[in-house]
């Protein structure tokens, strides 16, 4: 089962998607594909960032919603989360709190996460990690 980052999410909502993506994900059942409620709050954010920010919260309403399950940002989540971002820091090798929520959050849940952020990501050596684009 897989969580997709916020990056794989928004190259599915561009008018060019990765044909690469767009293949795996047609050959992917819907009840393994994932997001984080960080994800949402993510393009929300991004949404209001642009010119036209309801077409992309309509598009991720009756688009990208539909299709997806949604993981909350939970206590072990939280837990997992704040042990993560200290071990990072005490190596000096610190993360956005973002992704290391959706990191937690993948953890907790035995998800593998799908993100085009490796360099990132491989730092939590306990999470699972696959580039699609």
């Amino acid at each position: 089962m897989y969580l997709f980052d916020t990056n794989i999410i928004t190259n599915i909502l561009k008018k060019n998607p990765s044909v690469t993506l767009i293949g795996k994900l047609k050959s992917l059942p819907v009840e393994n594909q994932y997001i984080s409620v960080l994800t949402i709050a993510e393009i929300i954010y991004g949404a209001y960032k642009t010119d036209n920010p309801e077409k992309h919260i309509n598009n991720l309403k009756t688009i990208l919603l539909p299709q997806v399950k949604v993981l909350p940002f939970d206590a072990k989540a939280a837990y997992l989360a704040g042990k993560m971002q200290a071990d990072l820091e005490k190596m000096g090798c610190p993360l956005d709190f973002v992704d290391i929520q959706i990191a937690a959050i993948a953890v907790v849940n035995d998800k593998i996460l799908i993100t085009d952020n490796q360099k990132h990501f491989k730092r939590i050596s306990i999470l699972t990690t696959e580039n699609w684009l």
